[in-house]
């Protein structure tokens, strides 16, 4: 029996953002959304990656496949160091957290080499999910995330690593990503299309590394 799946939307996306891999997914699943990413955040709350991860850990029932995307892979890395009990393997896609290439003018430049080749039919998908999560959860929770080292965390994580970008994505280029597979001692791949949307651009190829992680055995 497959190992269920637990999927993190990235920043301030919701649920709709994995509809086109969870359609090709037969292992049971959940996507759990939390403050800044899916749902909207009081003032007062930490949106810091590892105070999500720890929010996170306490959602989730059984040992899973732990999903993210984009700054969701931060939280998802925090909960696989925190609680590595709940963590069968962890599938990051188009993981950010490059301090080195963080202020907002690279940040700001990346986004937008990346945006632009992705398809205009995306932006009525995303807008939606942006205004319900709300931009000031979204700036908080970028703010936040843009000052974790996502490098410094993932040599800790126990579990199995699968690191996935797409070809044309700028905020996770492939070199950051071969980086974070080697501290990691996992995989890193590459998809040949899409930019830094691949649950939506690249639903059935982020669908197999999912079930294929899901299927693996539990590391001894």
């Amino acid at each position: 029996m497959s190992t269920p799946v637990v999927l993190v939307p990235g920043l301030g996306l919701g649920r709709e953002s994995y509809a086109p891999t969870v359609e090709h997914l037969t292992t049971p699943y959940q996507v759990m959304t939390l403050p800044g990413y899916g749902e909207p955040a009081g003032s007062r709350e930490d949106l810091h990656p590892q105070a999500l991860g720890a929010a996170l850990a306490e959602k989730i029932r059984e040992r899973s496949v732990l999903v993210g995307h984009s700054a969701s892979c931060q939280i998802v890395v925090e909960t696989a160091v925190a609680y590595p009990e709940l963590v069968h393997a962890l599938v990051l896609a188009g993981p950010t957290g490059d301090i080195h290439a963080a202020s907002w003018l690279d940040l700001t430049a990346r986004w937008l080499g990346s945006a632009l080749p992705e398809s205009p039919r995306l932006i009525p998908l995303v807008t939606p999910q942006y205004a319900r999560t709300g931009f000031s959860a979204i700036a908080r929770a970028a703010e936040a995330a843009r000052k974790h080292d996502l490098a410094a965390v993932i040599s800790r994580v126990k579990a199995p690593v699968v690191i996935v970008r797409c070809r044309h994505d700028q905020l996770s280029p492939a070199e950051w990503t071969e980086r974070l597979a080697e501290l990691a001692h996992g995989e890193a791949r590459t998809f040949d299309t899409g930019s830094h949307m691949p649950p939506l651009t690249n639903g059935p190829e982020l669908a197999a590394l999912i079930q294929r992680a899901a299927a693996a055995p539990s590391p001894q």
